[in-house]
């Protein structure tokens, strides 16, 4: 679904092995550029522990601040796994079995002769109220409640998750980009470009530093929803740029 407005989102990761190291994290990337594609602004990222005080202040604010708060991780069958109930108490509403959720569940313990333990039952959980994401790997559902999205940590099963989601929500107008490449060290630019940002405080600009064994190198990036203001910043840079022979 379409919409003139800008549409944004935060994204919260939940969990101590994130924080820890232990775990790296792959869903950050892949939602944000994901998002990017479809015409939704992410604005902000959270990491925060498996502490429900944590969780229920996190969700909070992001979700008054944004369109979409999307998070990822705690929705499995042990008992550190508790964004569920977290999201419930940040909604103020119920936290109960789900008939569609243990429905799914038990279909896909049966058909694998999997015994339907306490643990795996959790997995079942949902805020009263809120609708089901499908989860086409191992069967347990997301879900969405409010502007409340909630994902699995799981990599692979966030990614289906998030495909099925999608469908549903609001999009913005599509972020277009332009890259200059320079061969040049970033302070070469910096004071002509930040000049140029000014003349064009509508287009995002931003500078990307590396280094080679052939000497620093600099992509300066440009973004918009407007292909014509982009255009003209691109091509207006192009010319500063070459009368300043940096490029």
């Amino acid at each position: 679904m379409s919409d003139e407005r800008e549409v944004t989102a935060a994204v919260l990761v939940i969990g101590d092995e994130i924080l820890s190291g232990r775990t790296k994290d792959r869903n950050i990337g892949y939602i944000a550029d994901h998002l990017t594609r479809v015409g939704i602004r992410l604005k902000e990222v959270r990491i925060v522990a498996d502490d429900e005080a944590e969780i229920v202040d996190a969700v909070n604010a992001l979700r008054a601040c944004y369109t979409y708060l999307f998070t990822t991780g705690g929705i499995g069958p042990t008992h550190d796994d508790i964004t569920a109930e977290s999201v419930a108490k940040a909604l103020g509403v119920p936290l109960d079995i789900d008939a569609r959720a243990l429905a799914l569940l038990n279909a896909y313990f049966a058909k694998r002769g999997v015994e339907a333990t306490p643990a795996r039952i959790r997995m079942a959980r949902i805020p009263q109220g809120a609708s089901l994401i499908r989860n086409a790997i191992s069967v347990a559902p997301g879900f969405m409640i409010d502007n409340v999205i909630v994902l699995a940590g799981i990599p692979d099963v966030m990614q289906v998750m998030l495909d099925d989601v999608m469908p549903n929500l609001m999009t913005g107008n599509r972020f277009q980009t332009a890259t200059i490449k320079l061969m040049r060290a970033e302070g070469d630019v910096a004071d002509l470009f930040a000049a140029h940002q000014e003349m064009y405080p509508d287009v995002s600009m931003g500078s990307y530093p590396s280094f080679t064994q052939t000497g620093p190198i600099t992509q300066l990036v440009l973004r918009s929803t407007d292909s014509k203001r982009l255009e003209a910043a691109v091509m207006s840079l192009t010319v500063k740029l070459k009368v300043n022979r940096l490029l």
